[in-house]
Order: structure tokens, then C-alpha cells, then sequence
């Protein structure tokens, strides 16, 4: 595979370019910061599970507050934004070995995670806008895919250093990542004056009701399964630093692979069947989770759960097709503000939970997942009202 593989139908390289750099720089740092985040918050800062829960639902506040791009928006473009937050996230991830306290760890988590979701909402936001409703599904598995390889690079480079160096050390080198894409990042400039000018105030239209319900149903599925999956496998099965690093690699491994098809098949199949595949496989994920003793088969569980965890492209294409083109930008802050209104509440109710049975988290994550089903049933009939043919 090429290091800056083609997309069929692309027709704004430099901005493909730029995505793919600052979501390389971005997502490798995150991954590092998570394969090592639950060792160093259990044994390195010496988290419960309900602190730990905690720790997680405020992590989830920046995304809550994602609103505030559209205010940033008015003094920056959303290029150099994107960059800006891709900055940030270095930041946050270089310093997050440096206090291991509760509130250290809340501190630094926090400085991560606004640059994190900040990029997140910039960066869905210009893909949307610079590449069409064919094209956006094939350069969002790309991207993806990319990341994913990114990521089997960071998930290699934590198994060989784990044990050479402290955990303050580790976070440092990998936060170096995004540093280093944000400062490049600075000094480029992508934009096409050509493209439609976007609102700067939120909007919320009801005809878009449906990509709302699905988004905020994602975001609290989503808690369950970055919080608690990896919590599972490093308190109950045991698994240290090296070992969750192995399953990162094979994870990423396997997303690098299929990420790419993922795009080609939103195009072929619809966003409705492949959301209908992804619900019905995480019932029966999350419902593993409960009865399985095999530290084996959680982790393939894992695995299998972050495959089915990229359909979630489909929803914010559904959204591109029947959005108007000036409300890009502001929905998509407002979708990752929304997606995180029960991740924030989420993670520490899970975790109050947790201290009760591990496995009633998991039955939440299954009801999600239903849910989620019978509301993307209607993904047809709404295409169909705004005029568009489904696949």
C-alpha cells in the first residue's frame, strides 16, 4: 500500500493530504496515550474502578463542549483550527505521565481531550464540505485505515519501550506525534475560498431528528466499549501494559485492512444495511462480554468490536445526504456535542455499576445496541423525504 494511497474520485489532494497528516498525528498519539492509559491510572496512579469512571466521564466534557467551535470559527479557519487542536492534543498526552493523582490525571486528560474532540468535530466538518457523497465514504475508511496503520506502529513501539522506560517518559514520546503534525500543520494552508461559506451559529433543524438519535445512542455505546472493554481485560484477565499493547497491534492490524473496504461498502450497500450489520453483531459483543472466562475470547471481542465500531462512518454520510451544504460545520460541532451528552454521564454511572456486577455495564451496551437498531430502520424512509434514492 502506497504511504498516500489514491482515492477514487478525489478531487482536492492537498486537503486529503492535510487530513491524512494532522489524523495520523492525532490518532497516533491517542493511541498511545490509551494502550497505556489503564496501567498507568491502576498502577501508576492508583485509580478504583469508580475513580477511574470518573476520570472518563470528564475526559468526556471537552467533547460535550464542542459547540464552541462555531464561536472559534469566527476568528479562525477551520484549517488552521483543526491544527491548533491536533497542537493541543500533543500537549495533553506529553504531559499526562507527569501527576499521578486523581486529579493530576483529570488535569492532563482534560488538555488531551479538547484537542482530541475539538479535531474530531474540524476534521468530519472538512471532509464533508471539500469531497462529494461518493467520495467522502472512500476518503473516511481511508483515513481510517491509515490511522489504524498508524496506530499498529504506536502499539509496536509501546511493546518494545514499555519496559525500558517510566510512564512519564512514554507519554512523552507519544504525545511527540502530535506535536509535531499540529506545528507542521501551522504553517500549510488547503483551503479552497471556491467552497461554501458556512454558518457560524448553531444550528438544530428537525428534519435532521434521525442523525441526532443515532449520534447520541453511538456516543453512549461508545462508553461502554472504550471504558469498560479495556478496563475488563487489565483488572479481571490480567492483562499488563505489553499485553494490551499486543491486542492494540493486532486490532489495528486488522482495522488497517478492512477500514478502506468499510468506505466502498457504504457506497454499495447503503448506510442503512451496514448500520443494521454493526447493531446486530455489538448485541451479541456486549453480550459476550458477560459470560465469557477466556481471557482469549474478550480480547477477540475487542477486536471484533472496534471492526463493527467504524460503521459508524455511515451516519455522519446519511447526515451529508440530506444536510444543506452550509450546515456542515456547525452540525458536525453540534454532532460531537451531542454523541457526548450521555458519554459524559455514562462512564461514571458505568463505573458505580461496575462496583456492583462488571457485567452490568455490558447488558447497558447491549440495550444500546438494540436501540440502535430499530432506529436505523428509518434511515430509508428519511432519504426517501428529502428526496434522495437509498442504496
Amino acid at each position: 500500500m502506497p504511504l498516500i494511497p489514491a482515492v477514487p474520485g478525489l478531487a482536492d489532494r492537498r486537503m486529503y493530504v492535510f487530513l491524512l497528516l494532522l489524523t495520523l498525528g492525532s490518532g497516533m498519539s491517542f493511541q498511545g496515550w490509551n494502550t497505556l492509559y489503564t496501567n498507568f491510572a491502576v498502577h501508576g496512579a492508583g485509580l478504583s474502578g469508580a475513580e477511574n469512571g470518573l476520570v472518563q466521564s470528564i475526559r468526556e466534557v471537552p467533547g460535550l463542549l464542542t459547540f464552541g467551535v462555531i464561536p472559534l470559527l469566527l476568528l479562525l479557519r477551520e484549517h488552521r483550527l483543526a491544527a491548533l487542536a491536533v497542537l493541543v492534543t500533543g500537549v495533553g498526552v506529553m504531559t499526562a505521565g507527569l501527576l499521578p493523582t486523581l486529579w493530576g490525571v483529570v488535569a492532563t486528560t482534560l488538555v488531551m481531550s479538547f484537542g482530541f474532540h475539538y479535531f474530531e468535530a474540524v476534521n468530519q466538518s472538512l471532509i464533508l464540505q471539500y469531497f462529494d457523497v461518493r467520495t467522502a465514504p472512500l476518503v473516511m475508511g481511508r483515513l481510517r485505515g491509515l490511522a489504524a496503520g498508524g496506530n499498529l506502529v504506536m502499539g509496536a513501539l509501546v511493546y518494545v519501550l514499555a519496559d525500558l522506560f517510566a510512564f512519564s517518559t512514554l507519554f512523552c514520546i507519544m504525545g511527540a506525534f502530535a506535536t509535531i503534525a499540529g506545528a507542521w500543520a501551522l504553517t500549510r494552508d488547503p483551503s479552497d475560498p471556491a467552497r461554501p461559506a458556512q454558518r457560524r451559529s448553531m444550528v438544530l433543524r428537525r428534519r435532521y431528528w434521525l442523525f441526532y438519535l443515532l449520534t447520541i445512542l453511538a456516543g453512549a455505546r461508545r462508553q461502554i466499549f472504550t471504558v469498560f472493554s479495556v478496563f475488563l481485560l487489565v483488572e479481571h484477565f490480567g492483562y499488563g501494559v505489553r499485553e494490551v499493547a499486543l491486542l492494540f497491534i493486532v486490532n489495528n492490524a486488522v482495522n488497517w485492512f478492512l477500514n478502506p473496504l468499510i468506505g466502498r461498502a457504504v457506497n454499495r450497500f447503503g448506510e442503512q444495511h451496514l448500520l443494521t450489520v454493526e447493531y446486530s453483531v455489538l448485541v451479541l459483543v456486549f453480550l459476550g462480554y458477560t459470560v465469557t472466562d477466556s481471557p482469549l475470547v474478550a480480547a477477540f471481542l475487542y477486536v471484533v468490536d472496534h471492526i463493527f465500531f467504524n460503521f459508524a462512518i455511515a451516519i455522519r454520510t446519511f447526515f451529508q445526504k440530506i444536510a444543506d451544504p452550509a450546515d456542515i460545520a456547525p452540525s458536525m460541532a453540534m454532532s460531537v456535542a451531542i454523541n457526548h451528552i450521555a458519554a459524559v454521564v455514562m462512564p461514571v454511572c458505568g463505573g458505580m455499576l461496575w462496583m456492583l456486577d462488571y457485567r452490568i455495564p455490558f447488558y447497558v451496551g447491549a440495550g444500546l445496541a438494540v436501540a440502535s437498531l430499530l432506529a436505523t430502520q428509518r434511515i430509508g424512509a428519511e432519504l426517501r423525504l428529502q428526496g434522495v434514492k437509498p442504496c
